[in-house]
């Protein structure tokens, strides 16, 4: 667990420093580990050290480690989510990171009403433009979340995005300033009935770019976990 801990410990003082050139409190930015490519044993030392947001992004790898821990920790569900796949996400995911279409939005409402709780979602806007993205286009985040303030079932905290992967972390700043923008803009056009504060934006290559323009969630995987066996 040492590595592990190492990991934690620089990508902590990362996060530090970019909170601090940004003039942001430490407070106000949340990691999730993401675990996509690793073990049950891999999670679960993330959460005995403290981390207690766990990131997935496909529910059949999911699955056995949600089951394995017995629901320990807080889970986002953050890749494309197919609507078929929300029976089984919804009631164990806390947070839901990629809504982007009516269709998904209903089935989420659907099955949230049946057990009783609202599920935190994030709109996924694809800000980049790129073809192999999710998302909705930026221009059509407004009218979609108009459509979405109708389900009461469903709870809109904040608004998610995907960079560009390229080496030079600088090369992501438009994309999220650009998504930090887009959040403004939707509140300040009132399309939900109460205003949203998260941006789930930043990976393990650009997530000091992305804190100085406004995540509030960081996405990180290799960065906390390189390196380390992962069996």
């Amino acid at each position: 667990m040492d590595g592990i801990s190492s990991n934690l410990a620089a990508a902590e003082r990362r996060i530090r420093a970019a909170c601090l050139r940004a003039g942001r409190r430490r407070e106000d930015v949340g990691i999730i580990a993401v675990t996509k490519y690793g073990s049950a044993d891999l999670t679960a030392k993330m959460l005995q050290l403290g981390m207690a947001h766990i990131g997935e992004n496909r529910w059949q790898h999911a699955q056995p480690k949600w089951e394995a821990l017995g629901g320990q920790g807080i889970w986002h569900f953050i890749g494309h989510l197919q609507t078929n796949k929300v029976k089984d996400v919804v009631g164990k995911f806390a947070y839901i990171h990629s809504l982007d279409r009516m269709s998904l939005a209903t089935e989420i409402q659907r099955k949230a009403e049946a057990l009783g709780e609202p599920v935190r979602c994030f709109i996924q806007v694809n800000v980049s433009g790129e073809e192999s993205k999710y998302g909705l286009p930026p221009e059509e985040l407004v009218p979609f979340a108009r459509q979405v303030s109708k389900l009461d079932a469903v709870q809109v905290v904040g608004l998610m995005t995907m960079a560009p992967l390229d080496r030079e972390a600088e090369a992501a700043r438009p994309v999220f300033r650009g998504l930090r923008k887009l959040r403004d803009e939707l509140n300040e056009a009132g399309a939900l009935r109460y205003e949203v504060r998260h941006l789930s934006m930043g990976m393990s290559g650009d997530f000091e770019v992305a804190i100085e323009e406004g995540a509030t969630w960081l996405r990180l995987g290799s960065v906390l976990y390189r390196q380390v066996d992962q069996v």
